[in-house]
């Protein structure tokens, strides 16, 4: 074989990797919560922070409300959690086997430490079952159990993963078997789905929330939903629920819950359940209801009659540990050999980050009552609940106060989702743009404020509608004077594109 040097190369002009030849269903995947109107966010938050920039703006720092991200924008972390991950993750001899261990740190964080470190062989360091560690998903089951009052549920079906997020792209693989594959989603909803269902080819199938009804879900129009796709040959296989709702912040009534699990029964549809944001639950007059529970009350679960995937995380909640990664879903009525199949999806990653998992234990199984942790936990737990209950109310009352803005009672999760009346100047201005009216205005309203929002548009929405998302996580004081800037910027806005 004649060496390297003595081979002519010919170069190929131009690059093999381009847009013209990379995969097309990336390229026209859209991610709302990180797309133009956060782009340029962080463009002027470098502006503002880089102490050679020329560039002026009229405050000091931007007000990030795009994304659910609570320790992102100044929520603490619980201590009792990061207690025991901290012992976790220290070698023994300096964690909890230090002799001055118990000065440092309580003993239940100690004591849980320990048995984590067993559950997990030893290192935080190492590899899990891809499911995760069996202990970590007998503490998932007993949760579901006691939410659920006692309907059963078995460790072997619980998976964790890297958040709820990368547990609904696993089930979405596996249901878009080819371009005809469809998916039934709510409008608006969290663009994880659409985006996922574009990347992976398959059809989106909306049915519309009724906002008059502060976005309750409405069995005709997911019946005219499904009748439409299957006419245009789609094969509708799946239904997303999202409650409570993100981006409308509604929580659903326990016979709304009982009318979908019947109707994904009837149609022969794989139920996916997200509900990540059960404990944020604003409203007195409102109760969680989980899908598992309608679906064992109405005797779907005794007949087999129902296939259902939950997901759940640590990022929201109370916990509001992001970062961490941490979440799992449950499979209730999934063929065995489906299962299987998802099992070798996962190996495939070899398992979810651990400190993800460690935190999702602890977000299930907290100190008990008597553990000399648990007043202080629970006390922590009540301070972060009640601010967010009174942001919810100063956000979603101050917005639907404004004149021209028409916003729902923020039920639950951590947004709200607001109409924005639009001049038809400013919409004759974006079409010339080329964007959507509501990227106009957030972007102006960006520029004026600060303030960074998502466009409704993102999400979805009616023909005709404008509006944006905002979350209610920066500190109250902060909402109670973004509820003011909105205002301002509404009214200089119109004024501007009615000229």
């Amino acid at each position: 074989m004649p060496s390297s040097d003595s081979i002519p190369l010919h170069f190929e002009v131009g690059k093999r990797l381009t847009e013209e030849t990379m995969s097309q269903n990336l390229r026209g995947m859209e991610y709302a919560v990180r797309g133009s109107v956060v782009i340029a966010a962080d463009r002027i938050n470098h502006d503002l922070t880089d102490p050679d920039s020329e560039t002026k703006h009229p405050y000091d720092h931007i007000i990030y409300t795009n994304i659910g991200n609570p320790q992102g924008v100044g929520q603490n972390p619980l201590t009792w959690p990061r207690q025991v991950l901290s012992l976790c993750d220290l070698p023994d001899e300096c964690g909890v086997d230090h002799p001055k261990a118990s000065e440092m740190f309580p003993a239940d964080a100690v004591e849980r430490a320990r048995e984590i470190k067993k559950a997990l062989g030893g290192s935080t360091g190492a590899y899990t079952h891809s499911q995760g560690p069996l202990a970590f998903r007998k503490d998932i089951t007993a949760f579901i159990e006691k939410r659920d009052g006692g309907v059963k549920a078995d460790p072997q079906n619980i998976f964790m993963t890297n958040g709820a997020s990368s547990a609904i792209g696993m089930v979405l693989t596996a249901l878009i078997a080819d371009s005809s594959c469809g998916v039934m989603i709510p409008v608006p909803q969290y663009p994880i789905y659409s985006a996922s269902i574009d990347l992976l080819g398959g059809q989106k199938v909306g049915y519309y929330l009724d906002e008059s009804k502060n976005w309750d879900m409405n069995l005709k129009e997911m019946e005219r939903s499904l009748d439409e796709a299957k006419a245009k040959g789609i094969k509708v296989n799946s239904f997303v629920l999202i409650n409570p709702g993100n981006p409308t912040g509604q929580v659903l009534s326990k016979e709304s819950v009982k009318e979908i699990v019947k109707f994904c029964a009837k149609h022969n549809l794989v139920l996916l359940a997200d509900e990540v944001y059960q404990e944020n639950l604003y409203d007195d007059n409102a109760q969680f209801e989980s899908c598992k529970k309608a679906a064992a009350e109405t005797g779907l679960l005794d007949d087999d009659a129902i296939e259902l995937i939950s997901f759940h995380s640590t990022s929201k909640g109370l916990f509001g540990e992001c970062g961490r990664r941490g979440g799992y879903m449950e499979l209730t009525g999934i063929d065995e050999k489906v299962q299987d199949q998802l099992y070798k999806l996962a190996s495939s990653g070899l398992c979810s980050g651990v400190p993800g998992q460690i935190m999702t234990s602890l977000m299930v199984r907290g100190p008990k009552e008597g553990d000399v942790s648990y007043e202080d936990h629970e006390r922590e737990k009540v301070t972060i609940f009640d601010s967010l209950k009174r942001r919810a109310k100063i956000v979603s009352e101050g917005l639907d106060s404004i004149p021209g803005f028409s916003c729902q009672t923020a039920q639950g999760s951590m947004y709200c989702f607001p109409k924005v009346t639009m001049p038809e100047g400013a919409i004759k201005a974006a079409e010339e743009q080329g964007i959507p009216a509501d990227t106009l205005y957030a972007l102006s309203l960006l520029e004026s404020t600060g303030i960074c929002v998502v466009p409704a548009s993102g999400f979805g929405q009616e023909e005709g509608r404008w509006g944006f998302r905002t979350t209610f996580l920066p500190p109250e004081a902060e909402m109670e004077n973004a509820v003011k800037l909105f205002k301002k910027h509404h009214e200089e806005f119109t004024a501007k594109y009615s000229a």
